[in-house]
């Protein structure tokens, strides 16, 4: 059994979370990934758990959007809080489930940015945000273009593996064909395979760029913070407040 394929790509939708700024919801992951990463308690884990639970209810993602992992990840989870258990005792199980969490909780608000943020909006976003780093004279444009097109790039790449994987399974076996060349087609080949694919379609992505005008027409977009976008980052500063007290108390 192998987990279902997280769709990365936008859900529509006309909700409170959708009209939020790119660059506030980037800014509001950064902000819970360190807190999260100075303070991985339980209460500020569980913050951020149920900051990302109400996001995704509010902007309408639907269940089947959300990954189901096989028993063998669980399993390893399992096999890691014995082994903790074994060696630390019960402290050291405990550490171990805080460090599965915060990469669970990090990972799902991340996957959250994408499900419910235009890609185009990312890269301006980007830029807008790293504009002091202009005094350094730093290439700010080139480095948000090529993370959104990281960004972009990633479901394309996910996609080819999947279609890659299933013309493997219609082609013969070795069971059945010994001779056949595919029969022997390994991990290696697959990756080759789809290295191969992303190279010739990063190829076909610049021309197509450079046919409209470059790069610096991905990050020309003037979009902004607004009202709503305040509003967010008072919500999320007063949440990190809260946990960051109730930690504290305790």
């Amino acid at each position: 059994m192998t987990m279902r394929t997280v769709p990365l790509r936008q859900v529509p939708g006309d909700s409170f979370v959708h009209r939020l700024w790119a660059g506030t919801k980037l800014v509001i992951v950064l902000i819970l990934g360190i807190m999260t990463w100075v303070l991985p308690s339980w209460p500020a884990l569980g913050m951020v758990a149920a900051v990302v639970v109400i996001t995704a209810l509010v902007a309408g993602i639907p269940l089947g959007a959300i990954p189901r992992p096989p028993w063998w990840f669980w399993g390893l989870i399992g096999i890691g809080v014995a082994l903790n258990a074994s060696f630390a005792g019960i402290p050291g199980a405990l550490v171990f489930l805080r460090a599965i969490t915060l990469a669970l909780v990090l990972v799902a608000s991340s996957i959250l940015v994408i499900w419910t943020t235009p890609m185009a909006d990312v890269a301006p976003a980007l830029a807008r945000l790293m504009r002091p780093l202009r005094w350094f004279r730093l290439p700010v444009d080139e480095w948000a273009v090529a993370i959104a097109l990281c960004l972009r790039g990633l479901p394309l790449l996910i996609e080819e593996l999947r279609m890659l994987r299933a013309a493997h399974r219609l082609r013969p076996t070795a069971k059945g064909r010994s001779d056949h060349p595919s029969a022997e087609m390994g991990i290696m080949d697959l990756i080759t395979a789809a290295m191969s694919s992303a190279l010739r379609r990063s190829a076909e992505m610049s021309e197509a760029i450079t046919a409209r005008g470059g790069t610096g027409r991905l990050t020309a977009h003037q979009a902004g913070p607004g009202r709503a976008d305040v509003v967010a980052l008072f919500v999320i500063g007063l949440a990190c407040a809260v946990a960051i007290t109730v930690t504290l108390v305790l």
